[in-house]
């Protein structure tokens, strides 16, 4: 493996990925103590970003999977999740146990939207790279993304366990989770120009 391609891929990954860690946190935070919760969570994770490499190599290779003018428009789903997250939550307000998520925690699919959604950023960084790369070079792009994905996970895990945090979480993460996602959502609508904006 060359060494320059690796550490582009970092490059890559880790300037396209870094608001990831803040969302995992709160995905993490809101599977505590639920049974088998982080482990959907991790898997949407990497099914989340498994789907936005295979939608940058496609768009790569001149498929169009997702054209351009689309990518804004994903900003939609984790809108429409952190709407439904705040209404569940206003909805339950007062109740002794407030619950912004399913009662097993995160699901895998939501995890992966989210995710998805939020890796529309990526996927316009990834395909200009991806069609000039060979297959050799596709590899270690995917290699090197998938485990940082991992680190990424082990990091976000890291973060909702750390007791302060894990305090404030508790306390607040009906709060902040719904507020990042429909922030995201915004974001990814204005910044693309989605419906005018």
């Amino acid at each position: 493996m060359e060494l320059g391609l690796v550490g582009q891929a970092v490059g890559m990954f880790t300037a396209t990925n870094v608001d990831d860690i803040v969302i995992l946190a709160l995905f993490f935070g809101q599977a505590a103590g639920r049974r088998g919760a982080a482990t959907r969570v991790v898997l949407g994770q990497f099914l989340g970003f498994t789907a936005i490499l295979a939608a940058s190599v496609v768009g790569a290779l001149g498929a169009g999977l997702l054209p351009a003018s689309a990518i804004p428009y994903l900003g939609v789903v984790p809108l429409l999740l952190g709407l439904r997250a705040a209404w569940t939550a206003r909805r339950d307000r007062g109740a002794a146990d407030v619950e912004v998520v399913p009662a097993g925690g995160p699901t895998v699919l939501a995890v992966a939207a989210v995710t998805f959604a939020n890796g529309g950023d990526n996927i316009g960084v990834y395909v200009p790279v991806f069609a000039t790369a060979g297959v050799g070079s596709l590899i270690v792009f995917g290699v090197v993304f998938l485990m940082l994905t991992a680190l990424w996970c082990a990091i976000g895990r890291y973060v909702a366990t750390r007791p302060v945090i894990a305090r404030t979480l508790s306390r607040w993460g009906h709060v902040v989770l719904p507020a990042v996602l429909v922030g995201i959502g915004v974001l990814i609508l204005v910044e693309g120009g989605a419906f005018g904006l």
